[in-house]
């Protein structure tokens, strides 16, 4: 199936279209619309050349699709256990060179959505055009770069993920204005990540009136591409409200703990029934 997908022409700065296939994010949200549950976690935490060993036990224990983070020295919005996993990682020698290597066997053994996570500085440094091409041919399905601006992607770097069918996800905070919103949605071309939050990972997921309020406007919007909530989902409760008013939630701290944990692979099966 083909996409039409709306960018800007960067040579004079007109509104364009450019088509691409589907990938299997694409796919994934056209045959199920709720209940979606992604999972996060670091490459490289809590050792090296695990990256594809957890992700093909994660897609066997039920998660829809996953995020793989890749670490960097200075992660802003990340919290103490996303930060830690971050500095063990490098510690342990993850690069993206490292993981893109370990990524060779991705698609030998897992079949559902994979996205990178990281920051813009580690992909700069790699190449945007060549990290982009490498990415979709080891099986990488999008990119989430939380300190991309999006007039910088649209500008510079759209034509780099669409020309490699990655699909680009943006952040949506409790902040962020209907029109940013509205634009976000324009650009998007699989879902929309929601913070719960405008804080730094690993908090609890807290429903104050004016956070249901935002997720209700959101809803309300009837924006063109699904919605998932990440930063404090925990536990089946916290998945279970999240899932009212979008199509999914991510995981990632709560996980990342369990990666702490002596035996964590036969771990894994449990863990994800306790979210659903």
């Amino acid at each position: 199936m083909i996409i039409n997908y709306k960018t800007r022409d960067t040579m004079n700065n007109e509104p364009s279209t450019i088509s691409y296939t589907m990938n299997r994010l694409n796919q994934l949200f056209a045959s199920k619309k709720d209940n979606l549950l992604s999972i996060y976690y670091t490459a490289g935490y809590p050792a090296l050349n695990t990256t594809v060993d957890i992700a093909e036990a994660l897609e066997k224990a039920g998660a829809d699709f996953l995020e793989v983070g890749f670490p960097y020295s200075d992660p802003v919005a990340d919290g103490p256990t996303i930060q830690h996993s971050s500095e063990q990682a490098l510690i342990n020698g993850m690069t993206l060179d490292h993981l893109f290597e370990e990524l060779t066997e991705l698609r030998k053994r897992v079949t559902i959505p994979i996205l990178l996570m990281g920051y813009f500085n580690p992909i700069a440094q790699y190449g945007i055009e060549r990290f982009c091409k490498k990415a979709a041919e080891l099986g990488v399905d999008g990119v989430i770069v939380p300190d991309l601006p999006m007039y910088e992607y649209e500008a510079l770097y759209s034509t780099h993920f669409i020309n490699n069918n990655l699909s680009n996800i943006f952040l949506v905070t409790p902040q962020t204005s209907s029109d940013r919103i509205r634009k976000i949605d324009e650009l998007s071309n699989s879902f929309i990540y929601l913070l719960s939050s405008s804080s730094i990972t690993g908090g609890s997921l807290q429903l104050t009136n004016s956070i249901e309020d935002y997720y209700k406007r959101i809803k309300a919007m009837e924006l063109k591409n699904p919605t998932i909530i990440g930063f404090g989902i925990s536990d089946n409760a916290t998945f279970t409200k999240a899932c009212e008013y979008a199509n999914g939630a991510i995981v990632g701290s709560k996980f990342v703990k369990l990666l702490a944990e002596d035996g964590y692979m036969e771990k894994i099966p449990a863990f994800i029934q306790s979210m659903r």
